[in-house]
């Protein structure tokens, strides 16, 4: 229950709450003229400061970020399940990024609790919002679809929201699926199921945002099709594997760049080989053939000429001949010798580089190989940088890979999505049939209280193809004031089955725009069942009314003054409304 709504600024007029029905009453002044209005005297202030204290978020423009009250701080009062002593909860537009808690009389040893200590103390208004879906409306932990602002708009609906235009939608631009996962909720259906349509209509979404990025004709050169995409992401694997399996079987040499210079010299040392062994038998070939040139001279030739022509040599002439025969045949020899010796290196010298290149090749083979196998640690991380941009890449083509899927995929598998959800809801429906029956008596009852025993009235609760679809028909539904009353009917249904099943708090809030255009005999009905109703349900209803639409009820057989609360709002320019001055 809400007891006491104030504020730090003592211009502020405090409303206090009660149980049952609360009447905050808009009076005119003595003195007030036909062009006096009481559209200024805070009724629907009231709303927006509830919703604010509740964990409202507070834009550019709202009541409480205005210029005069941004600094004000606004505190709600209020009944807390488990607390015996009521909780303050205070909040201002300069800082509405936290709420102030106080809670005097909080239980011994509530580890964690969110009032254990009776200290104020700041609270983000997430976590404010948090503690309201847990401990006010029962929701679980994980409740996707819907939400505690989601159920407070429903059960203290806003005029500025255009709240009371539709009876399942607080808000116009609300997707009706979300809207409906909330009633749901309060009325006790599978809102599970019923939020299951929003995650459809998003892939719907998404799937008409991508259909209509097919037209660009740099799609396929960004996300590409299916088909090639899968060839990619294969050689983007294959080159993942690779490098992890090199990384896996990588050791870290630490004399690594000594070997890699003993292994430049070693190829150099071997290339350069055969170049001296294509000299080296270029000079063998060389020595072998003076070898062949060095013979001894011929001069029996010389007797020959000489007796030819009559010419006796003396002995003394053959002896001179001898000594230059042998002398020359000394050096013939002696060249033989050499050129011998110098054919033996060349040939030793062709034999050594041939072994040296067997053993350097040996020795270049097992450097080689401790380089092929490992390497400095400056390799092994440039080959686990280069493998995680391949991964980065491989994980890019799988998303784009997942988008192509997408967007490949035919509409026939979100209708049978659609399909698939429905027959489960119908299901659920079929089984949950009490609920469906307590909501569908109890707005039949709210609505014939109004209009008749003989007036058609019912809920209709079905699966439809885009969401769970909450209708409430009551006959001669086209007037505007049927319209709201249709409104007032469903908010008293769902406020009553979330309190009595422990959904919801115990309190409605209803504007006074909720009943213009309603005829004052609906009115006069609406305020008497409202009245009975919560004293049988242990409810709070609180309802904001103009002083002369009230007379009128008053006069069709209600009566007000048991359930009027303070402060009394009036057109009086300056004091009169809930602020206290005009702004």
């Amino acid at each position: 229950m809400l007891r006491r709504l104030s504020a730090d600024d003592p211009r502020f007029r405090t409303v206090e709450f009660r149980h049952g029905l609360n009447l905050l009453v808009a009076e005119a002044h003595p003195g007030a003229t036909k062009t006096d209005s009481r559209n200024g005297t805070g009724k629907s202030s009231l709303v927006e400061l509830l919703h604010f204290a509740l964990g409202a978020q507070a834009g550019k423009g709202s009541l409480p970020s205005r210029t005069r009250l941004r600094h004000t701080l606004f505190t709600l009062t209020l009944d807390w399940p488990g607390r015996e002593e009521p909780v303050r909860v205070s909040r201002r537009g300069a800082q509405q990024g936290i709420v102030l808690t106080d809670a005097p009389g909080g239980t011994e040893g509530e580890a964690g609790g969110l009032f254990e200590i009776s200290l104020t103390r700041e609270m983000p208004v997430s976590e404010w919002r948090t503690r309201i879906e847990a401990d006010l409306f029962r929701l679980p932990a994980d409740h996707p679809g819907i939400s505690g602002r989601a159920l407070l708009s429903l059960l203290v609906r806003r005029v500025g929201s255009h709240a009371f235009n539709d009876p399942v939608r607080t808000y116009p631009q609300q997707p009706t699926a979300e809207a409906a996962a909330n009633l749901a909720y309060l009325l006790g259906l599978d809102w599970r199921l019923a939020a299951g349509y929003r995650d459809i209509a998003a892939r719907e979404a998404t799937r008409r945002q991508l259909r209509s990025a097919m037209n660009d004709p740099s799609w396929h050169q960004v996300v590409g099709t299916t088909a090639d995409l899968r060839g990619r992401i294969i050689v983007a694997e294959g080159d993942v594997k690779r490098l992890s399996e090199q990384i896996a079987a990588f050791r870290v040499l630490p004399a690594y760049e000594e070997l890699q210079l003993r292994a430049d010299e070693l190829d150099k040392r071997v290339r350069s080989l055969p170049e001296q062994d294509i000299i080296d038998r270029r000079n063998l070939s060389e020595l072998r053939r003076a070898v062949d040139e060095a013979n001894d001279p011929d001069t029996a030739y010389v007797d020959a000429v000489y007796r030819e022509l009559g010419v006796v040599l003396s002995d003394r002439v053959h002896r001179s001949f001898e000594d230059v025969r042998g002398f020359h045949a000394s050096i013939v020899r002696n060249r033989r010798r050499y050129l011998a010796d110098e054919i033996e290196e060349t040939q030793a010298r062709l034999t050594a580089r041939e072994h040296e290149r067997a053993r350097l090749g040996e020795e270049l083979t097992e450097t080689l190989s401790a380089l092929r196998d490992g390497g400095a640690l400056d390799g092994l991380t440039a080959l686990q940088q280069l493998l995680a941009q391949k991964q980065a890449a491989l994980e890019a083509l799988r998303k784009q890979h997942e988008t192509a899927q997408l967007m490949e995929a035919s509409q026939r598998e979100i209708t049978a999505q659609r399909v698939e959800l429905q027959e489960e809801l119908e299901l659920d429906l079929e089984e949950r049939g009490e609920q469906t029956r307590e909501a569908t008596w109890l707005f039949a009852r709210f609505a014939r209280r109004l209009y008749g025993q003989d007036r058609q009235a019912y809920l209709t609760i079905k699966a439809g193809t885009s969401s769970l679809e909450i209708s409430a028909h009551v006959d001669s539904q086209g007037s505007v004031g049927i319209n709201k009353m249709v409104i007032f009917c469903l908010d008293l249904t769902a406020a009553v089955i979330a309190h009595r099943h422990d959904r919801g708090p115990d309190f409605l809030v209803h504007d006074s725009h909720l009943f213009d255009g309603v005829d004052d005999r609906q009115v006069t009905e609406a305020l008497t069942l409202a009245s009975e109703v919560a004293e049988e349900e242990g409810l709070q209803y609180i309802v904001t009314f103009n002083s002369d639409k009230l007379e009128r009820a008053r006069l069709g057989g209600f009566d007000p003054s048991p359930y009027l609360i303070e402060p009394r709002l009036t057109d009086a320019y300056d004091e009169g409304g809930l602020f206290g001055f005009r702004f």
